[in-house]
């Protein structure tokens, strides 16, 4: 069974993979030989457009590569209220839905509700089913980390004032109406995007 995991820097992917195929706009690499930090490099400076790290082992995929890379675990949620609106933040002039690391002893589904509330102010949040997990990596003081973020569905019947958490870089928080979310879906995350498919 071919098993594939996108990991994104930026927008350009590493595509965990355990099915060889012929190099076209990518460079594939053997997970074991794999040196992580050379090949974010070489993404983060457009020298590849992607690349596929690959191991036979399905099993293995995500586990190995997260043996190369400190993993950051978070979670968050893609909110709804009443009139079908969708709940996103603003930060770094992009659109993103409200997320955040986990706190020691905290569960997924707690942080998850956490952040909601802590980012944007939304109260009364009933949480619904896993929506799945997205990859991404970033620098935190120099080194790189990779961040999981468990997602999970929500709905609250909040009417009160959004609040930015202007401490996390949070610029803005607003409901977005099903007409107005391919526009913000432009300027976000191709993870974000993933989401919405």
């Amino acid at each position: 069974m071919t098993q594939m995991y996108e990991v994104f820097i930026n927008e350009r992917p590493i595509i965990l993979t355990n099915t060889l195929v012929k190099e076209t706009d990518f460079k594939q690499y053997l997970l074991e030989d794999a040196r992580v930090e050379y090949i974010i490099k070489q993404l983060s400076k457009g020298k590849i457009k992607a690349a596929h790290l690959y191991h036979p082992d399905e099993q293995q995929l995500l586990k190995r590569f997260k043996n190369k890379i400190p993993i950051v675990v978070a979670a968050g949620g893609l909110v709804t209220n009443p009139e079908g609106q969708v709940l996103f933040i603003k930060r770094n002039g992009k659109w993103d839905l409200p997320k955040g690391k986990l706190d020691k002893g905290e569960t997924i589904e707690e942080a998850a509700l956490r952040e909601v509330e802590e980012e944007t102010g939304v109260k009364k949040l009933k949480l619904g089913e896993f929506i799945g997990r997205t990859y991404h990596i970033f620098k935190r003081n120099g080194d790189y980390k990779l961040k999981e973020t468990y997602w999970y569905k929500m709905t609250t019947n909040y009417k009160g004032k959004l609040v930015a958490q202007c401490d996390e870089g949070i610029e803005e928080v607003v409901w977005k109406t099903q007409d107005q979310i391919p526009v913000a879906l432009k300027y976000s995350y191709a993870n974000i995007r993933r989401l919405f498919q």
